[in-house]
């Protein structure tokens, strides 16, 4: 019912903040399948394809749609006058929401980095950099986990 009554100005960024919130969920599950299945395979041409498909989930998808999540969080916090509260008036799922943005920002980078060094190592010797590749799925991984509760509590607002 809140919906209805929701100034038709909202809507854009609203749309904006969860469309990017949904393709960043699942380009990080697109990024950890493929990692996962880089970390199955024994060949070096599998493992090189995986690598650098989940390389790619991460770069072309996720990352960009983090800023896109970011910004429209940004737009729909200032146009619904959150700032405009006293400071720990703020409701909890507002709070969780910023501090997994945050935090899964900072995974998510990292993890494109490691991703990003994985793929470069598999191209250049035969000395993979495994642990790269692994570490990066882990990240990508727990970065997927906290979005995915951040999304539920976004959504059904628990507090």
């Amino acid at each position: 019912m809140l919906a209805a009554i929701r100034p038709d100005d909202w809507n854009f960024p609203l749309l904006l903040h969860v469309f990017g919130a949904l393709v960043l969920v699942g380009a990080l599950v697109a990024a950890v399948a493929f990692g996962l299945a880089a970390w199955r395979r024994a060949g070096r041409a599998d493992e090189q394809a995986f690598g650098r498909l989940s390389f790619r989930a991460l770069l072309f998808g996720a990352f960009p749609a983090w800023w896109v999540m970011r910004v429209g969080a940004e737009w729909i916090y200032s146009k619904e006058g959150w700032g405009d509260l006293p400071e720990g008036l703020e409701p909890g799922w507002l709070e969780v929401g910023y501090i997994t943005a945050d935090a899964g920002g900072l995974l998510l980078l990292l993890a494109l980095i490691l991703a990003g060094l994985h793929v470069r190592r598999l191209r250049r010797s035969d000395d993979a950099g495994v642990g790269l590749g692994r570490a990066a799925t882990v990240l990508a991984a727990l970065a997927l986990i906290a979005y995915v509760v951040a999304v539920w509590v976004m959504s059904a607002k628990p507090s």
